[in-house]
């Protein structure tokens, strides 16, 4: 399907994105480009990239397809130090978790080139980060949501749909304010929890000798607090508005439980407690049906 990727960003997410890629035999050749030349030269041994390239503007150099898969808050620097090698025939997508300020910094950075670029947030990932944990099967099942602008140009759109498509993943459509104020709900504000959560017990007195009781509900809980922190804390930043939308409404729940126990209202608990385990029983029923091509 493409010539050669050329991969900015060779961590867990570009990776395992470029080992996919071959796997399906969707790629003849990868360049790759990180920050750290070490990195780069990691990905080279393992394989995981062809040729390793000294700079960003030289691994889009020859590319049919491009995918940005650095930290949000360098997404506009990275686009526009390739901006002149950009043409209306090459696809350009990036795996970040929030849109809105994405496609902002790709129409700043592309100007008249942004119809090239196709945003795109794959639903996927680990709690550990570095090309060392790239798998091939990271993307396989799993949801891609694509929000293209008015000026995404329709056969890249239609690329990016086949691409993702033929790794086996599920792809849905919208906007990049709807997919902030979904995802600032189901994944940015379980984030934030499960940091706060380990921050206030490992800040008690007691926390260590309390954190060696905890058992499986508390590491599945918990799990994702082990995720890199520079990527979290720009997912927070660029989404500040809609996460800070869903920490007052769960703030109002919580109050409200709160509220019920200091009162001794068990009765009226143990029905907001029943509510949400048959939504919890619904949502893993429907989510474990197969993606949708």
């Amino acid at each position: 399907m493409f010539e050669q990727l050329g991969l900015i960003g060779c961590g867990l997410m570009g990776g395992s994105f470029a080992l996919a890629l071959k796997k399906a035999g969707l790629v003849k050749r990868v360049v790759g480009y990180s920050k750290s030349p070490s990195t780069t030269e990691s990905a080279r041994q393992m394989g995981i990239i062809d040729v390793g390239a000294p700079s960003a503007l030289l691994a889009v150099s020859g590319a049919d397809l491009v995918v940005i898969a650095v930290p949000v808050s360098a997404s506009e620097a990275t686009l526009r130090s390739i901006k002149q090698l950009v043409t209306p025939n090459m696809l350009i997508m990036d795996v970040g978790s929030t849109k809105r300020e994405v496609v902002d910094a790709a129409r700043a950075a592309l100007g008249e080139r942004v119809g090239s670029f196709v945003p795109a947030h794959p639903i996927t990932g680990r709690e550990v980060s570095g090309i060392e944990h790239a798998n091939a099967d990271l993307y396989t099942g799993r949801q891609v949501i694509l929000t293209p602008t008015e000026r995404t140009l329709t056969a890249q759109l239609d690329k990016a749909v086949a691409m993702w498509g033929a790794l086996g993943c599920g792809v849905q459509q919208m906007s990049p304010d709807a997919h902030d104020a979904a995802f600032a709900s189901v994944s940015h504000l379980p984030h934030l929890l499960a940091f706060a959560l380990i921050s206030s017990i490992s800040s008690q007195e007691k926390g260590r000798e309390f954190l060696t009781l905890a058992g499986p509900g508390f590491r599945d809980f918990t799990r994702i607090a082990a995720s890199d922190p520079i990527i979290w804390r720009d997912i927070m930043m660029t989404n500040r508005r809609e996460l800070l939308a869903q920490t007052d409404l769960f703030k109002r729940t919580l109050a409200q439980l709160e509220s019920m126990i200091l009162s001794g209202n068990g009765d009226a608990l143990e029905e907001v407690l029943k509510l949400a385990s048959k939504a919890r029983t619904r949502w893993h029923m429907t989510s474990h049906k197969p993606p949708k091509h």
